[in-house]
């Protein structure tokens, strides 16, 4: 295997079918490729009740710090339709100068990228001054609980230690080198329930319709603003993405109404301080409201989703000058450092480390016909390269 030729790797790579929680040999593929440039091999499969077992792989090359980790996933979305697809979607077929398949940018794209920038410094400049590890879970596309919170947790507990981390998502909106990503907003979940009285429609003193109250309290959610965003980060932004009454028949006033939102907040906000604001906001609507003239206010129930987000921003100045720097050098241009976007596994990973990320053009993830340019891997290896020679360099001072 040709370690050293990112579109190779990138093959063998998305010729697995390792749709998540499937492993589909994606790891045992990688393995391969990282043992011959002298890494240490680890597989590490974690469980929990009421998910499905996933296999991950810790791999590290060298003993002494610094120690830069690189972090990503193996593991995809499902196909879709795969009569879809102009290529088969485990195929990594080539044309128009474009390789086909289910993961080319999201994201074992930047993982062949990665594995080939370590094996060209390598082989120009020896083992680097420190060390380098790779962390790939087979879990980010699914529930992501037995994947990098547990290899992390895991490694941690066996004396691992990491001086920074890139992770290699597909961060670039239309060109290599657009942007970085430098942190990430927070995400919280919940779900509004506001109960009535069930009844018939045409006897509606008899009932108490919910859907007045919900219709009350989701606009109070969303309006005013949280925020008017900060430096860093854009506006926090909360959107109600159902209102359900379970309700069939069309003259039956329901027995309740709930709806489910979601918060992308910035770092104006904590989850508690964010948890707070909501309830406010919900009890002085629901004071103010009532379900029909003459009755109690609106009363609700509210369950948060059990694994909130939390927002985060990099500001280790060595690691992103390095990146930084990496990406001008090898495209000319200068990258966006942005928050933007959903989540990622890099708000794990900081916990741990100064983390950022930075990866592929990301236009054709999860679509049918998900593919790369192939001269964008060649790009993105360069990249890497420069961004290893930088990151030790910095470290080294």
């Amino acid at each position: 295997m040709t370690v050293i030729d990112p579109l190779a790797n990138l093959a063998t790579l998305i010729r697995c079918p390792s749709v998540t929680p499937s492993e589909g040999g994606a790891l045992s593929a990688l393995e391969a490729m990282l043992k011959p440039l002298g890494f240490a091999v680890e597989r590490v499969t974690a469980a929990e009740d009421g998910t499905p077992d996933i296999e991950n792989l810790y791999a590290r090359l060298g003993t002494d710090g610094p120690h830069l980790m690189f972090a990503g996933h193996t593991d995809v979305v499902p196909v879709g339709d795969e009569a879809a697809w102009t290529h088969g979607p485990f195929s990594a077929d080539i044309a128009d100068g474009e390789m086909y398949g289910r993961g080319a940018v999201d994201m074992k794209g930047g993982i062949a990228c990665f594995a080939a920038a370590v094996a060209r410094h390598i082989e120009k400049n020896g083992k680097p001054q420190g060390s380098i590890s790779f962390l790939i879970t087979g879990d980010e596309e699914g529930p992501a609980i037995n994947g990098t919170v547990k290899l992390l947790e895991w490694a941690a507990a066996k004396g691992e230690r990491w001086d920074a981390c890139l992770v290699g998502e597909p961060t670039n909106p239309d060109k290599l080198g657009d942007m970085i990503k430098i942190g990430r907003r927070g995400s919280l979940s919940g779900t509004v329930t506001v109960h009535g009285v069930q009844g018939h429609a045409a006897y509606p003193h008899l009932a108490d319709s919910p859907v007045r109250g919900i219709l009350s309290l989701t606009q109070a959610l969303m309006d005013p603003p949280f925020d008017a965003g900060t430096d860093d980060f854009q506006p926090s932004n909360l959107e109600v993405t159902t209102i359900d009454v379970a309700n069939t028949a069309v003259n039956v006033i329901p027995a309740k109404a709930s709806a489910r939102f979601n918060i992308r907040f910035n770092d104006t906000w904590s989850v508690d301080s964010l948890k707070a604001e909501i309830i406010a906001r919900l009890d002085r609507a629901g004071a103010d409201s009532v379900l029909r003239p003459g009755r109690p206010p609106v009363k609700y129930d509210i369950v948060w989703s059990e694994r909130p987000s939390h927002v985060f921003l990099t500001r280790n100045n060595a690691l992103i000058a390095s990146l930084s720097g990496a990406v001008e050098a090898v495209t000319g241009r200068e990258p966006t450092l942005s928050t933007t976007g959903g989540t990622s596994d890099a708000r794990f990973i900081k916990d741990y480390c100064p983390v950022v990320e930075f990866g592929l053009v990301g236009q054709t993830m999860h679509m049918v016909d998900e593919r790369v340019a192939v001269a964008d891997l060649e790009t993105l290896t360069q990249i890497y390269e420069t961004f290893i020679s930088r990151w030790f360099g910095h470290a080294a001072d």
